[in-house]
């Protein structure tokens, strides 16, 4: 899939809350932080339609709960909202096909694979064609953004496995492999394996990966790619920052 130039993509560790962290939060809604809020309202149209695609298809409680949490953040955000949807296993190829209805799509959290084979199951990938509107990925969705997505080992005994893929095809909506959750993450340990010194740093041969912490985030629209607030640049077997809170870095738009 060749990259909508109309789409505003926010590629996210978490818009909401730390993750791992029981901390209260200082504001309602959206994560103010990098001028995320400001960008939304950038983009936002008028008593929106938005689609929340969980990444726990089967999950049907949880989704709903989930829903219904994130039409009360968009609305505390104080963005318009007309509905927000919930797309699983119980409409997922109707959603899909239906994308273009809708203005704002929110590409939820979990595990990368199991998100990924729901998106081609109900054809996501064709679905976004044509898509002029906004794009929020969380974590693992965020992820699955890519045209080859770098699914990092998340779970025991996936970073211990030869046949374990570590990169699959995405839906292609950007260039860019983003980690969410360094901060984290970063002193994690998976199968006896040191997440980003063992894993990430093996995988990152001749390649580029930029791990982000709750808070910073990705733009890209027509015109401009940019990591705002704190990120890190994995390349090569080397890690080093490239980007603090409230800055931004511009890349090249791929």
């Amino acid at each position: 899939m060749s990259r909508n130039l109309n789409m505003k993509l926010l590629l996210t560790s978490s818009p909401i809350g730390i993750y791992r962290s029981n901390e209260p939060l200082n504001y309602k809604g959206f994560n103010p932080a990098n001028g995320m809020v400001d960008t939304l309202r950038e983009f936002w149209p008028d008593n929106a339609r938005c689609l929340l695609i969980s990444a726990f298809h089967d999950e049907y409680e949880i989704n709903d709960r989930m829903r219904y949490d994130y039409e009360r953040i968009v609305k505390d955000t104080g963005l318009s909202l007309s509905c927000m949807d919930i797309c699983d296993s119980r409409n997922g190829k109707e959603k899909a096909d239906g994308l273009l209805s809708y203005d704002f799509v929110i590409l939820g959290g979990g595990h990368v694979p199991t998100e990924n084979a729901f998106f081609r199951r109900i054809g996501l990938e064709e679905g976004f064609r044509g898509f002029d509107g906004i794009v929020m990925g969380i974590s693992a969705g965020t992820m699955n953004c890519a045209r080859i997505v770098y699914a990092q080992p998340e779970l025991p005994g996936e970073a211990a496995d030869p046949d374990y893929e570590r990169f699959i095809p995405g839906l292609g909506l950007t260039e860019y492999n983003l980690l969410p959750h360094y901060n984290a993450v970063k002193n994690d340990i998976l199968d006896g394996m040191r997440l980003i010194e063992d894993i990430a740093f093996a995988d990152s041969t001749g390649k580029t990966i930029y791990a982000i912490t709750d808070g910073s985030y990705l733009l890209q629209t027509e015109d401009r790619a940019e990591i705002r607030g704190e990120a890190y640049m994995i390349r090569d077997g080397g890690i080093r920052q490239i980007c603090t809170n409230d800055n931004v870095l511009k890349l090249q738009v791929e």
